[in-house]
């Protein structure tokens, strides 16, 4: 029985690389509980030239995005420009803190966030630019994700759907939707799916949401922390994430161990991207945090994030990914629940819908 019929009838590394001769030195810290984190890709000219470093401010989950992707740039901007010496810095944690840690004066040159309210705050406050969704291609969205469900190996509490989130006995790991990104997907997917499940009806889809969220067991201060609770920490029956940070727990570190399931219909993620121009306007680094972002759109870095289960915003790489990519139907938030100024205000500050729904609400 469904939970809409149920519901009715009860009233219802570090690693040293060499590419053509540029070298490359990565450095990876773990994160455990949402800390920031640093990852660092450098190119060496020959020549006198131009020294550059760069700081990408991004979020918990886009770490293994972001080490991959800093060697591929920089061997492309080196070609570019042999006369150059590039550093890339990487910060992580939960991406609104990320974004509060920029507006309070973390001298980021570009800020890769997953949701827009994030980069809307730095427009506010006059760091990005307030054309910044023009900037590039697909409204500054390199690639999307989704939030699917990581279950125990075998899924033994049978979780096939939103609805069985519901169920007595059903332990839930997610990350809070206060502080971070993923947590807010999780939460907005789970109470999109109510609407869907009772044609646009506020009341029991909020009945819904309480009863999912009385089945959390914990709720972390970032994505991975979340992973690492679930995979590592061995709590909980079924985490709640993004789909490509679920398909590295299944193919890597917890291999063998989880299974992935995806529900019928989910929120779209998207994951916007900006030039932080107040800070690169003083050191003069405009130029290259523009050529750093320009170069995710390339087949490159589209085939990378496909590599790592994001879905690229290049139709053609998405297409010869499907099998990796499987389709889904989603929704966009915004047009579910508005404006991220409204969704924040409405449903994550505090007192609003999840401090409402949640029995123990994080704060």
């Amino acid at each position: 029985m469904t939970y809409a019929a149920r519901y009715q009838q009860k009233s219802k590394v570090l690693n040293v690389l060499s590419i053509a001769g540029v070298s490359l030195t990565l450095g990876l810290a773990g994160c455990s509980n949402g800390e920031q984190t640093e990852t660092t890709a450098t190119a060496d000219g020959t020549a006198a030239g131009q020294n550059i470093e760069l700081l990408n401010v991004s979020y918990d989950v886009a770490r293994d995005f972001y080490k991959d992707y800093n060697p591929l740039f920089v061997e492309h901007y080196k070609a570019e420009n042999p006369d150059s010496d590039i550093l890339i810095k990487q910060s992580h944690g939960g991406s609104s803190k990320q974004a509060l840690s920029i507006a309070n004066g973390l001298q980021a040159d570009v800020a890769t966030m997953n949701q827009g309210s994030d980069i809307e705050l730095l427009e506010k406050r006059g760091l990005v630019e307030s054309d910044w969704e023009s900037k590039f291609p697909d409204n500054a969205v390199p690639f999307t994700s989704t939030i699917v469900f990581l279950v125990r190996k075998g899924n033994p509490k049978g979780i096939n759907d939103w609805e069985d989130l519901t169920k007595e006995g059903v332990e839930i790991v997610m990350a809070n939707p206060k502080v971070t990104g993923n947590g807010r997907y999780a939460f907005l997917g789970a109470y999109g799916y109510g609407l869907h499940a009772f044609n646009n009806e506020e009341a029991p889809a909020k009945n819904y949401v309480k009863d999912m969220l009385k089945n959390v067991k914990v709720y972390e201060n970032g994505g991975r922390a979340a992973t690492t609770t679930f995979v590592q920490r061995g709590i909980g029956d079924v985490l709640v994430t993004f789909e490509n940070e679920a398909n590295l727990a299944a193919t890597d570190f917890g291999a063998g161990q989880v299974d992935i399931v995806y529900p019928d219909y989910s929120i779209k993620s998207e994951s916007p991207v900006a030039v932080v121009t107040s800070v690169t306007d003083k050191k003069g680094t405009t130029e290259a945090a523009k050529a750093y972002l320009d170069y995710l759109w390339s087949e490159p870095a589209q085939q990378l994030a496909a590599d790592l289960y994001l879905r690229p915003s290049v139709q053609s790489v998405l297409d010869k990914n499907s099998d990796k990519l499987p389709p889904v139907e989603t929704f966009r938030p915004n047009d579910a629940f508005g404006s991220w100024d409204e969704i924040m205000g409405t449903y994550f500050s505090d007192g609003g819908v999840f401090d409402q729904l949640a029995v123990n609400a994080p704060q």
